[in-house]
């Protein structure tokens, strides 16, 4: 338990100083003063006054702010410090310095990814044919166990997943396969056929195969650094798109919002991850790095995206939206929130008492 709680400290603090550093720079940047950078809630436990801005590290180490100046809707402002006020720069400033939270969590992602692509390279499945199935176009077409596969339709092949996508979007067409068997090139013609098949949301879907399966045996590729980075950011963005897709899909119900987790799975996860090794816990990083981006992004108003929304309105309008409003809404986004939270501590429980 004591490795987990550990753990969890640890990506909480990292993923929030990330997220609020980002809020910290862009705001700096466009010379907004800042009056509390702060890692947690609650009382303080330690602080430290640099310039303007308190530095500290607060008792709940469950998120943090950035409490900028003029910041507070209503609140008086003294003359001298307008040139310095977040209310009081353009809209686009405002809206840079609000992005930059989730924005830069996006980035620790593709950072860490970057930095385990540069230094470990990637593992692939030899293109070798270890089980060929009865009765599919691959047996038909007289491929057999120990086949090397070299090109599909005129693409090189350099590993199994090459093969897997080429025939996945193959869309049915023929397909002219280059085969090494024992030293002998070979070259065979086949149709793949449809297959029913479960996604990662365990929905059926449709996809092409032809019927093989690899040995397992893997390869080790280093990657360059131009190689590196558009990995991490292409599965970056393959994260991004799966967590969305998966808030999409609990909303409409067709995936139970009992997946939802809080701290104490995110606790237990991590002390997992962290036993697991290094490599596996700046991974869950990561991954919790983009969930937090794009939990910010969601237009409730105490997050960062219902701020976005709210400058939308104004761009869009011309007005600033009233604090009135504003106070109405961010009660009701922290209402909704709580209650989000009072939900994934629940479900937490529940996965205690089932064992889960």
């Amino acid at each position: 338990m004591g490795h987990s709680v550990v753990a969890f400290i640890i990506v909480i603090g990292v993923l929030v100083f990330i997220h609020e550093l980002g809020h910290f720079l862009v705001a700096r940047f466009f010379k907004v003063g800042v009056d509390v950078f702060s890692l947690g809630f609650g009382p303080k436990i330690f602080k430290k006054m640099k310039g303007r801005t308190q530095y500290c590290i607060s008792a709940v180490p469950l998120g943090g702010y950035v409490k900028m100046v003029g910041e507070e809707p209503g609140k008086d402002l003294p003359l001298e410090d307008e040139a310095i006020s977040f209310s009081h720069k353009p809209l686009y400033q405002k809206s840079l310095i609000v992005a930059a939270g989730p924005a830069f969590n996006f980035f620790l992602a593709i950072f860490i990814f970057y930095v385990l692509y540069q230094f470990s390279g990637i593992y692939l499945a030899r293109p070798v044919i270890g089980e060929v199935m009865d009765n599919t176009p691959a047996q038909q077409a007289g491929l057999l166990p120990g086949d090397v596969i070299t090109k599909v339709d005129g693409h090189d092949i350099r590993s199994f997943e090459d093969i897997s996508r080429i025939v996945g979007e193959s869309d049915g067409q023929v397909l002219d396969i280059g085969v090494d068997r024992e030293g002998r090139t070979l070259r065979i013609s086949l149709v793949p056929e449809k297959q029913e098949t479960v996604n990662v949301f365990q929905e059926p879907v449709d996809r092409y195969v032809i019927g093989i399966r690899g040995t397992g045996d893997v390869f080790h590729q280093p990657l360059n650094p131009f190689q590196a980075m558009a990995r991490s950011i292409s599965d970056t963005y393959g994260l991004v798109k799966v967590t969305i897709l998966s808030v999409g899909k609990m909303i409409s119900g067709s995936l139970s919002a009992d997946n939802l987790g809080g701290p104490i799975m995110i606790a237990q996860m991590a002390g997992e991850q962290a036993k697991a090794g290094v490599v596996n816990f700046v991974w869950f990083i990561a991954l919790l790095s983009v969930n937090l981006g794009i939990i910010n992004l969601f237009p409730i108003p105490v997050l960062d995206g219902g701020h976005l929304v709210f400058f939308g309105i104004e761009a869009v309008t011309g007005k600033q939206v009233s604090d009135k409003v504003k106070e109405k809404m961010i009660q009701f986004g922290a209402a909704l929130l709580v209650a989000l939270m009072v939900f994934v501590f629940y479900n937490d429980i529940i996965r205690i008492f089932n064992g889960g």
